[in-house]
């Protein structure tokens, strides 16, 4: 079946509209999907970022922080604490759909001053009774890799578990603050 080559200008009109239209939509979902690729992506702590649980500024501590972004929310909510992220996932006040969570590889971050190194948090190991302390005290080191943890246990103590094994009771924030003098 061919088509006339003579149309009348409503239909051509149609035809240009519904095609832009159609261009636009793909555009925009495009767009969108890059938007929400980089509110996935980990963030970096800037030397004025707050725990979102104390206030407390997360370059002054060492050891291993984490960060949360909730679906529908653009926010980074920033922990100071490995062991405050973990509570906040396991026990939470409020139940929010997660887009992402993330806490520091301590393999390849420095200790005192941890930057970048970031992992997703679901898929860490842990490290839970170490002798190394974090801003709140007793930590949970986290580690991309079950070797790393291994190794960093070995070193300091503690026992490795993976995200899944760990229960809300065994990242209890009664005690951390408490002992805190430089708050």
């Amino acid at each position: 079946m061919t088509l006339p080559l003579t149309s009348s200008p409503t239909t051509r009109r149609r035809l240009l509209c519904g095609c832009a239209a159609l261009a636009a939509v793909a555009l925009a979902g495009c767009g969108r999907k890059d938007e929400a690729a980089d509110a996935g992506r980990p963030h970096e702590i800037a030397a004025q970022s707050s725990c979102s649980l104390d206030g407390m500024l997360l370059a002054d501590y060492p050891g291993p922080k984490g960060q949360i972004i909730y679906k529908g929310d653009s926010q980074v909510n920033w922990f100071c604490d490995s062991v405050e992220l973990l509570n906040a996932l396991l026990k939470p006040e409020q139940v929010r759909p997660l887009l992402t969570a993330h806490v520091q590889d301590m393999a390849q971050a420095d200790w005192d001053k941890p930057v970048g190194h970031w992992v997703d948090a679901r898929q860490a190991f842990y490290v839970l009774g170490s002798k190394r302390h974090g801003s709140m005290g007793p930590t949970a080191a986290s580690f991309a890799e079950e070797a790393a943890a291994k190794a960093f246990a070995a070193q300091w103590g503690g026992r490795v578990l993976r995200y899944a094994e760990i229960k809300p009771e065994m990242v209890d924030l009664s005690g951390g603050a408490l002992h805190d003098t430089r708050m």
